[in-house]
């Protein structure tokens, strides 16, 4: 195997790519090349622009962990940040005040709005930015694309009893960062996402890959957004690589982040089992050939194999590179 792609959200998706480059750089991963490369399909459905910049916070979280310039203790923007500019913006009174842009993130954000505005798509803005962070540590070998270049955005149906229909929609980042995902969602709204195109390069990591991988990302607007665009799901369909998928969810819960809200919200058992389900097997008109539950979860395993889906469990923590390096070869072993 030399060509791996990753469907990825923010956080966990990142992570996850840490312990995969590991995995590959070490000689860990059965069967797969020590000179393989990665192409990352990230989720846009986050993106937001606010103060009039576009900010993209998965492809940054991504970009940003992979280059080693991600806050290690929050998981998400810059290490030593400041956030002169927050305060500066709070003390005019401007709207909205929840979303914190630190000083050296900013500049992220200006580069990228510039660039939009001067007519270049968001995948060639991600490959500018990516010269910088990505390039130094892995030349070509880790690609990191948006899942569109269209406007896709995630947005929540909220009660709201002062609303003559009862609910309010918010926008996914308003419902994480300042609601912090404590409200229970009541609908789900992907504006654009059915209109949208895969961005450049996407559809040929899908069909030329010799592995796909679904790592614990959120399976309902993380992922679940990337299969969203028209054409991805059918390209994992049709293509020869094997897919792989590792569940978000360990002991009935998820690690981090929002995916029990959201998986309530459309109606999947919040469980390793319930989320390989949703996927489903390819021979049964899914799109995943393999599914890892943690050990934690290994009663599910069964209930996945039963429907026709190969299952191990193994422990999914992603306590370090290496224990993430041990998932992914446990993955690969899996659909080999």
């Amino acid at each position: 195997m030399r060509q791996i792609t990753v469907l990825s959200g923010g956080v966990g998706g990142a992570t996850f790519l840490q312990g995969l480059w590991h995995g590959i750089r070490e000689g860990l991963l059965p069967g797969v090349d020590t000179d393989a490369t990665i192409t990352v399909v990230a989720n846009t459905a986050d993106d937001i622009w606010l103060h009039g910049l576009k900010i993209c916070p998965d492809l940054d979280t991504v970009m940003y962990t992979l280059g080693d310039g991600i806050d290690p203790e929050r998981g998400w923007g810059r290490r030593d940040e400041t956030w002169g500019a927050k305060e500066e913006l709070a003390a005019y009174g401007v709207e909205p005040t929840w979303f914190g842009l630190g000083d050296r993130d900013l500049a992220t954000h200006l580069v990228r709005t510039q660039m939009l505005d001067a007519g270049y798509p968001l995948s060639e803005v991600t490959e500018a930015l990516c010269r910088r962070w990505l390039a130094p540590v892995f030349g070509d070998r880790v690609r990191l694309l948006p899942m569109s270049d269209d406007r896709v955005e995630t947005h929540v149906a909220i009660a709201d009893t002062d609303s003559p229909s009862g609910r309010r929609v918010v926008h996914f980042q308003e419902y994480w960062v300042r609601l912090h995902a404590e409200v229970p969602v009541e609908a789900l709204v992907f504006v654009g996402l059915d209109d949208s195109t895969p961005g450049p390069g996407v559809i040929d990591a899908i069909t030329d890959a010799d592995l796909v991988v679904l790592p614990p990302s959120n399976p309902v607007v993380s992922i679940g957004t990337i299969l969203g665009v028209p054409r991805v799901r059918e390209a994992l369909v049709a293509t020869r690589a094997p897919v792989v998928g590792l569940s978000p969810i360990i002991g009935g819960n998820h690690v981090r982040g929002m995916a029990h809200q959201m998986l309530t919200a459309i109606g999947v058992e919040v469980t390793a089992a319930g989320v390989g389900l949703h996927y489903g097997a390819r021979s049964a008109g899914g799109i995943l050939d393999g599914w890892l539950v943690d050990t934690q979860d290994a009663d599910d395993a069964a209930r996945v194999r039963d429907a026709g889906l190969p299952c191990d469990a193994v422990p999914l923590l992603m306590s370090s590179p290496e224990a993430t390096a041990a998932m992914a070869a446990a993955a690969v072993s899996l659909v080999s």
